[in-house]
């Protein structure tokens, strides 16, 4: 079968994560990304260990995890971007490439020569993605923008952790989402931009920034605020708008220690179906409670109510009864949990490779299946430079001579 985006190639400058989260999702959908690495060191994650990955004799390379999920389907070759011969490279590759992707500082391509006003006269169909923390434009634009300070700035810290008054403050998430979300914008936005280079023959810019995209995921709490003013506050792991849509406490676990679970209720149907499971039915007649809107501005009479009930029954006792009424509800797993989960398995969300370090590397799945043109399955790529001379004599016909030179010169 073919891949989506077979025949696009990819020229990715970009490192660390929401660059190259982005495209790993177009390698993923089947584009050729050619990923461009220093020489010597590379992308900075693949130093992000431990943990890394370990060779036969049990010790540690220098391939961090960090970097292998984040760069399958890529090839790397290595570039030294800052040298006059290693931006005439690139320059050429571009001719060859459909999309570029870069995530330096605002500024810094062109004193390269390298910004999309001059890779743009060598290739008018070119598809121009810039990651910043800030854009390319406003009066943060020169700052250097990263996840954990967008998270704060972005008004996600705000709303995330435990309420003031029991104790809580500010909380980062658990995983770079300001970084993430970034990365997949920016692949929605360059396969939009790849439609009408398609179309029109013409090529663009786009501008991705962490910031804006952080704004754009407030999402329904953006727009609580801008509809009635009033700033929402933390609500720990109760949802803003809907009640009860929250983690309970449920009686202890067989070695007597604290269980919990979460109870999603998402409309007053279910809520109703809840209080049946619960034998609490006067709690879904009650006018106070009986919709959501009144559950959500009665909640510091109901929430309490809720709490004792959940403690009167375990975890397992409660799944199995909510799932059969159709009662929206969850367990909180670990890590080793989530990757054991039978559903999980079956959806293929762990990929085995066979790395030169490691016989059967387990590493995360993409999510996306496609019954027509699925997504690619190759493997990060196990060393820096793999594939420099494949692909330079691939795109460029670069001679035995020529990659001696290059290498010599230390460009490669």
């Amino acid at each position: 079968m073919t891949t989506s985006l077979a025949g696009i190639r990819v020229l990715d400058l970009s490192r660390v994560l929401a660059g190259p989260w982005c495209t790993q999702t177009l390698a993923d959908l089947g584009a050729d990304v050619i990923k461009i690495e220093r020489p010597g060191s590379g992308d900075d994650t693949r130093g992000w260990g431990p943990p890394f990955l370990q060779d036969d004799a049990g010790q540690d390379t220098a391939e961090a995890a960090y970097y292998l999920g984040t760069n399958r389907n890529k090839r790397s070759v290595t570039c030294d971007i800052s040298k006059p011969a290693g931006q005439a490279l690139i320059r050429e590759l571009v001719k060859r490439c459909d999309v570029f992707v870069e995530n330096f500082k605002v500024g810094d391509m062109a004193r390269y020569g390298l910004d999309y006003p001059s890779l743009k006269s060598l290739n008018p169909r070119l598809v121009y993605c810039s990651v910043t923390g800030f854009g390319q434009t406003g009066p943060y634009r020169e700052r250097a923008g990263y996840d954990y300070a967008i998270q704060g700035m972005g008004g996600l810290m705000s709303v995330t952790g435990e309420r003031d008054d029991l104790g809580g403050g500010p909380q980062k998430v658990g995983v770079a989402v300001a970084d993430l979300f970034t990365g997949m914008y920016s692949a929605v936005a360059i396969v939009a931009a790849l439609r009408h280079a398609e179309r029109t023959g013409e090529g663009q810019q786009v501008d991705m920034a962490l910031l804006d995209t952080q704004v754009a995921m407030l999402a329904n709490l953006g727009a609580n605020y801008l509809v009635s003013g009033k700033v929402p506050g933390r609500a720990g792991n109760a949802h803003q708008n809907i009640v009860p849509y929250q983690v309970f406490e449920v009686a202890a676990s067989p070695d007597g220690a604290k269980d919990y679970l979460i109870l999603a209720v998402g409309n007053d149907g279910q809520y109703a179906k809840f209080c049946e499971v619960a034998g609490r039915p006067d709690l879904a007649a009650d006018p106070r409670f009986a919709k959501n809107q009144d559950r959500v501005r009665n909640r510091a009479q109901l929430v309490p109510v809720l709490e004792q009930i959940m403690k009167g029954r375990s975890k397992a006792d409660w799944l199995a009864a909510l799932e059969a009424a159709k009662v929206p509800c969850g367990a909180i797993n670990n890590l080793a949990e989530v990757f054991d989960d039978p559903q999980v398995k079956q959806r293929g969300m762990v990929t085995t490779w066979q790395h030169p370090l490691q016989p059967d590397l387990h590493l995360v799945s993409s999510p996306m299946k496609l019954s027509a043109t699925p997504v690619r399955t190759d493997l990060p790529p196990p060393l820096l430079g793999q594939h420099t001379e494949e692909v330079l004599r691939e795109l460029l016909d670069c001679s035995d001579e020529m990659l001696f030179d290059l290498r010599s010169s230390k460009v490669i």
